[in-house]
């Protein structure tokens, strides 16, 4: 054994994969395949000759060593990456990194973002598409967009950018053969399953329930991405429940109809999520402004609509 340290990388892979105790979850982290972060797992294993940790079937489990290691390199990490961020704090040129859902970022945030980059030519601008769980700190991020319930963390702040609310939408040639609520039952129906989980009540079930159309079409394809239901509903393929926030500009661009008033609200909302302290930062403030002034609707659209809760 070797008291000199061993490759950066290694303790790396190490420090992800016990904190996730899965060698896959953390190779996702890293941007590497499992296979190169066992390698990593192996080569620092070799180099303390010990092992860190026990392979069990579909799981892993520290060692007694491994959880000695983990005590020590998992703080030092953090201590890191602290030191890091503060370090780029001071760079000249702002920076300023904001994660997205895949919805909302091909619906919303790519088609305008240029607006905000010419308006903001010093801030060096990053964006990630994801949904998967923000460790503000440890993963670099400084603004999250987030579509979902109020978060309840005394360390975040928060802001309500959009208030949700959905109603059937469908292409103009489409909408030419639906002229009442009934004409729904003749035209194909898409369904989108990432709202059915955040919103398990919004439905078309209780769509046409509030509509007094008795049962609902449970046939029509199925989505597992917003955007992708909103796009083929612009295409002519059938009608969704299209959240205002994600149609908006479709709306605007007439590629989607909304003939119908009425539209069921949600209990969740889009939010701008950022580290409690960190909201009146110069670029992220400047960011929270500008996403404030793109994100109110039009009043056109939200005029005469007469809105039902989705829970009934």
């Amino acid at each position: 054994m070797s008291e000199r340290l061993p490759p950066l990388t290694s303790l790396r892979a190490f420090e992800a994969a016990a904190r996730h105790m899965s060698f896959a979850q953390a190779a996702d982290e890293l941007s590497v395949t499992p296979a190169a972060l066992s390698y990593q797992i192996k080569s620092l294993e070799t180099h303390l000759g010990a092992k860190l940790f026990r392979r069990l079937n579909r799981a892993v489990a520290l060692t007694e060593i491994g959880e000695r290691l983990a005590n020590g390199v998992a703080p030092a990490f953090a201590m890191l990456q602290t030191s890091w961020r503060d370090a780029c704090d001071y760079v000249d040129s702002p920076h300023l990194v904001v994660t997205a859902g895949p919805a909302f970022t091909a619906k919303w945030l790519a088609p305008r973002i240029y607006a905000f980059a010419e308006a903001h030519p010093e801030i060096d601008l990053r964006l990630t598409a994801s949904l998967r769980l923000i460790d503000f700190e440890r993963d670099g991020v400084d603004v999250a967009i987030r579509f979902g319930p109020e978060p309840d963390d005394p360390g975040l702040f928060f802001q309500q950018v959009a208030r949700e609310w959905v109603t059937p939408m469908m292409h103009p040639a489409l909408a030419a053969r639906v002229k009442t609520p009934t004409d729904l039952r003749n035209v194909p129906i898409l369904h989108q399953e990432d709202l059915a989980r955040v919103e398990p009540n919004v439905t078309w079930r209780r769509w046409f329930e509030a509509a007094g159309l008795g049962p609902a079409p449970e046939a029509g394809a199925r989505f597992s991405q917003a955007d992708h239901a909103i796009d083929a509903a612009a295409s002519g393929a059938g009608v969704v429940l299209g959240r205002i926030s994600l149609a908006h500009n479709d709306l605007k661009s007439e590629r989607l109809i909304a003939p119908f008033d009425l539209a069921l609200t949600l209990n969740s909302s889009t939010r701008l999520v950022c580290p409690a302290g960190t909201e009146d930062k110069p670029a992220i403030r400047a960011f929270r402004a500008w996403v404030m002034a793109e994100t109110a609707i039009d009043p056109i659209y939200e005029r005469s609509r007469r809105y039902v809760a989705a829970v009934p």
